[in-house]
């Protein structure tokens, strides 16, 4: 039997069984005044239910008497003579429903009989054991709320095709108790986040997400036309130079966690819209910075991995116990690749040649010591960087709004950090001497008339405010969905988006 012939199979089933559920809705219609009843408020979750009557028996339940409301969808049903059992599944967790003829009535059992796996559903009754010990609710009355017409994936299997789950969220939620734990963590990294932001003080704005120039990041834009200004604007590529505006004003202490949009490749770390959260901080330096990410990283992982600072991740563990490691690019580039001990790394000599020795692209006419050198590092320490560690030591020629390092000026006070292989977040103290940004700026913008489509445009407004004087400053941004991964072990980004982007199907 050919896959084609399956597929048409399953089509053929699946319309019959549409057809079906028609059907009975068309019934339901007829005899009852409202098909879709919006009346009914349940009081009890499910997970909320198992936690209140852990270690209670059947006698003590019934000692208890507790009577409970709750809605959800079956997911799973079977009768016998006259009585039967459903899985009520609701947004945490399920809860067996027992129903019998004797508590509910003939003509609320023979609906009953006809409700298929995927309906909506409303009970009330009582808390008891089922004979194998299992939480159950006695259903005292029974409402069908929301007649499903389409049928849920095989139970047993659930819904396993990746591309399904990615483009159906709402099925994979339904049937994947995996998929709704990582949005719940979700959340909760959002809410330990701003929690413990709050409790430094820091104050949560919203900045503009359409620019009138790009900014802020080395990044191709998405453009869009306003029409009642005729000009055109881009999507966000980041916050930066809105929040650092905010700083001179005198918001000492700001954050955002919001949308950035960039048109990039899609890949399993790569998405067109992502979440970020940047944050700026007047007075403080990226020590402190660093300071910072160890301690968030820290509560995150203790709040998020009950209590346990380690995090399972990809076959192997991340310890957040402890500050990550420190290392410049160049320690790093030393320590990941032995052969690195036979160049000198202080020269575009030196690290041209490892890039040769290594096979790596790069401009040999443009390409100064700082852009050939974080090729190499991209190239062969990136994915080595397992443990959370700080990279710090960024060229000059990558950096063009992080301050100079007042030793050596061919690079910045700027680190990224590192876990799992990736890179989760970027800071640095903050340029914030005005004529040094103009010429940074006007550097950039020399290289994006040269063929770079990703260097920055001159904002002569950010100049501007820079004139009016900014403090020390230092700021970091951290990608929220590629945290979440970490977090909740998913392999690619769009494990941890509601809904990733795809490219359109052509039967879609």
């Amino acid at each position: 039997m050919t896959k084609e012939t399956v597929v048409n199979d399953h089509d053929q089933t699946e319309n019959h069984l549409i057809t079906e559920r028609r059907e009975k809705l068309a019934k339901i219609r007829e005899e009852k005044t409202v098909a879709f009843p919006n009346n009914f408020r349940k009081d009890t979750d499910a997970k909320e239910l198992h936690k209140q009557m852990e270690g209670l028996d059947r006698d003590a339940l019934k000692e208890k008497g507790k009577i409970v409301k709750m809605a959800g969808r079956i997911v799973a049903k079977r009768l016998f003579g006259k009585g039967g059992f459903a899985s009520l599944r609701d947004q945490t967790g399920d809860i067996q429903i027992f129903v019998n003829i004797g508590l509910i009535g003939q003509e609320a059992f023979d609906d009953f009989t006809t409700w298929d796996v995927g309906d909506i559903i409303a009970v009330e009754g009582e808390v008891s054991r089922s004979d194998k010990g299992e939480l159950t609710v006695r259903a005292n009355t029974l409402t069908l709320l929301t007649k499903s017409l389409r049928p849920l994936p095989d139970k047993f299997h659930g819904l396993t095709d990746v591309e399904a789950r990615y483009r159906q969220r709402y099925l994979d939620l339904i049937m994947n108790q995996e998929s709704r734990e990582t949005f719940r963590k979700r959340n909760l990294i959002l809410r330990t986040i701003r929690t413990f932001m709050d409790a430094r003080r820091f104050e949560e704005v919203e900045t503009p997400m359409m620019h009138s120039i790009p900014g802020g990041a080395n990044a191709k834009p998405f453009v869009t036309h306003h029409n009642a200004l005729d000009m055109e604007f881009y999507l966000r590529i980041a916050p930066e130079l809105y929040l650092k505006r905010l700083v001179v004003g005198g918001m000492e202490r700001v954050y955002e966690i919001n949308r950035n949009f960039r048109n990039e490749g899609v890949s399993t770390r790569h998405n067109p819209e992502f979440t970020m959260m940047e944050w700026y901080w007047a007075y403080a330096d990226y020590k402190d910075m660093m300071d910072m990410t160890d301690a968030m990283m820290r509560e995150i992982a203790l709040n998020v991995n009950d209590g346990n600072p380690e995090v399972a991740y990809q076959g192997y563990t991340i310890d957040f116990s402890k500050p990550a490691e420190r290392m410049t690019v160049q320690e790093s580039i030393m320590k990941h690749c032995v052969e690195a001990k036979d160049y000198d790394l202080d020269t575009r000599e030196g690290v041209a040649a490892l890039a040769d020795h290594f096979h790596i692209k790069y401009d040999k006419e443009n390409d100064c010591w700082g852009k050939i050198l974080m090729e190499i590092f991209d190239e062969k320490v990136e994915e080595s960087l397992l443990q959370p560690t700080f990279i710090t030591g960024y060229p000059l020629a990558v950096s063009p709004l992080a301050r100079k390092n007042d030793e050596n000026p061919l690079i910045t006070d700027r680190f990224e950090y590192f876990i799992g292989g990736r890179e989760v977040g970027n800071g640095y103290s903050e340029l914030n001497d005005a004529e040094d940004q103009h010429d940074r700026f006007v550097a950039q913008v020399a290289d994006k008339d040269s063929g770079d489509d990703e260097a920055m445009h001159y904002d002569k407004e950010f100049v501007t405010a820079l004139e009016y004087g900014m403090p020390p400053t230092a700021g970091e941004g951290i990608g929220i969905d590629r945290l979440v991964m970490i977090f909740t072990d998913a392999p690619s980004i769009r494990d941890v988006l509601l809904f990733p982007h795809m490219r359109v199907r052509s039967n879609d």
